[in-house]
């Protein structure tokens, strides 16, 4: 754990369980759908904490619980000294001020109806920042910092190009000036050309005005470029944790060991010759998941003890670097 003065974000215990209904008119609560279960992790100040696993896993969830636009089952959310979770929606205001969100889809997150200057805008007027001239001025700043005309600021969405449209989400989440930014999947409806581009912004934008980001993506080539550090979940759970170098030469997990393995190599020869590690089964049910390690039914080193005792993230860096598992047997070739 980081020092107080250098950690921005730690998540602690966190949970977020929906219910599932069933019976007449939906009267009784049968099951639930455990999206996220009792995660932990931490961001510290100006660093990239990257998010990753299959879809499903609970990587946007615990993005949502973060904002707060959901609310948590229980756990911890300690932003700057103050757990989120037990403020009030009118508290909130001023931590949705500092915490702001690029989302997935440019093209479902910008409204048709707004011109770009009306969505880059919408911010300052609920926080009432400045008045219509500095905030015209603002606006024009922001979209001129993330590579578009600022002489467009009068048209729509529609007449831009997804890599276009993403930039102006990415204007209207710095325009606030806020800390922490939560990039959920942020290039993945992109093309790939287009996907780099937006990615080098970002480092540049996080250099110049010292951002922290909780960067979300299931493509782990992306998150090893951008993050510093990276989590890997499974089903709910983060599996492992460690600095993004060291993720990729020495992952513990067998769910990291096949993820990893999945990322082509770009030179056909080296393509052809490497073993590929195929996991057999699919995830299993958040509503029913299995007893143990969650991934036991799909881990080729399972043993009976995999099914029976849940495993804990433990450090197994001899250094005293932080380098986390949730295996019984981390580290072992698969």
């Amino acid at each position: 754990m980081p020092e107080k003065d250098t950690l921005l974000l730690e998540v602690r215990n966190l949970k977020k369980y929906f219910n599932l209904r069933s019976g007449f008119f939906y009267s009784k609560s049968s099951s639930s759908v455990k999206a996220v279960d009792d995660i932990s992790f931490f961001i510290k100040k100006g660093e990239t904490f990257g998010l990753v696993g299959e879809s499903g896993c609970g990587k946007s969830t615990t993005a949502r619980l973060i904002l707060r636009l959901i609310k948590p089952t229980s756990g911890i959310i300690n932003y700057k000294g103050s757990d989120l979770v037990r403020l009030k929606n009118s508290q909130m205001l001023k931590y949705r001020k500092e915490i702001q969100i690029i989302f997935q889809d440019p093209y479902a997150s910008l409204s048709p109806r707004m011109t770009i200057g009306d969505i880059v805008n919408e911010p300052l007027e609920i926080h009432k920042v400045g008045n219509k001239n500095s905030r015209l001025k603002r606006i024009k700043e922001y979209l001129k910092t993330v590579g578009l005309n600022p002489e467009h600021i009068n048209r729509y969405p529609h007449e831009f190009s997804g890599g276009q449209r993403q930039r102006v989400g990415i204007a209207r989440a710095l325009v606030l000036q806020p800390e922490l930014i939560i990039c959920d999947e942020p290039v993945s409806a992109l093309d790939v050309s287009v996907q780099a581009q937006i990615l080098n912004l970002m480092l540049d934008l996080q250099n110049e005005f010292n951002l922290t980001y909780l960067f979300i993506a299931h493509d782990l080539s992306v998150v090893k470029y951008v993050s510093n550090r990276i989590g890997v979940m499974y089903l709910g759970k983060i599996v492992e944790v460690a600095p993004s170098e060291e993720l990729y030469v020495n992952p513990l997990h067998p769910y990291t060991m096949g993820l990893l393995s999945a990322i082509p190599i770009p030179d056909p020869e080296l393509e052809r010759k490497r073993q590929r590690i195929i996991l057999p089964g699919d995830v299993p049910s958040p509503i029913n998941p299995p007893s143990g390690c969650r991934f036991h039914p799909r881990c080729p080193n399972a043993q009976d003890i995999c099914s029976k005792e849940e495993p804990v993230l433990k450090n197994y860096n001899k250094d005293g670097k932080e380098h986390l598992a949730a295996c019984f047997f981390a580290g072992k070739p698969i």
